[in-house]
């Protein structure tokens, strides 16, 4: 048996998921769009978007953010569509392509 608090977070969670749209809000996120939203993450920590400059360069939130994404790569295999495994797959391969070039970049200017 569910106690009030149980009953009320309940409640509150269905009035939270059919909250009305404003003209302005983001479209509904899914799987894609959370994906790219992360992808975007890691590159704003590898200092895209940024000029480049080292002070905008953070190697370690990268390599979370990229890690998390292998994360769930694993964790969703064969529960995707063939369209979100593969955008998932090359998202996966050219941030750990820019992140081996940034470290080596970062190496180099040492």
């Amino acid at each position: 048996m569910a106690t009030q608090n149980e009953t009320e977070d309940t409640e509150l969670a269905a009035e939270l998921v059919d909250l009305p749209r404003d003209a302005d809000d983001l479209p509904p996120i899914d799987f894609s769009t959370f994906v790219v939203s992360l992808r975007t993450s890691a590159m704003m920590h590898l200092g895209s978007g940024r000029e480049g400059s080292a002070e905008s360069i953070d190697l370690a939130l990268a390599r979370q953010e990229i890690d998390l994404l292998g994360i769930l790569e694993d964790k969703t295999r064969g529960n995707l569509t063939g369209e979100e495994e593969r955008l998932l797959s090359q998202i996966l391969f050219d941030l750990r392509t820019a992140y081996l070039a940034v470290r080596e970049h970062c190496k180099g200017n040492r």
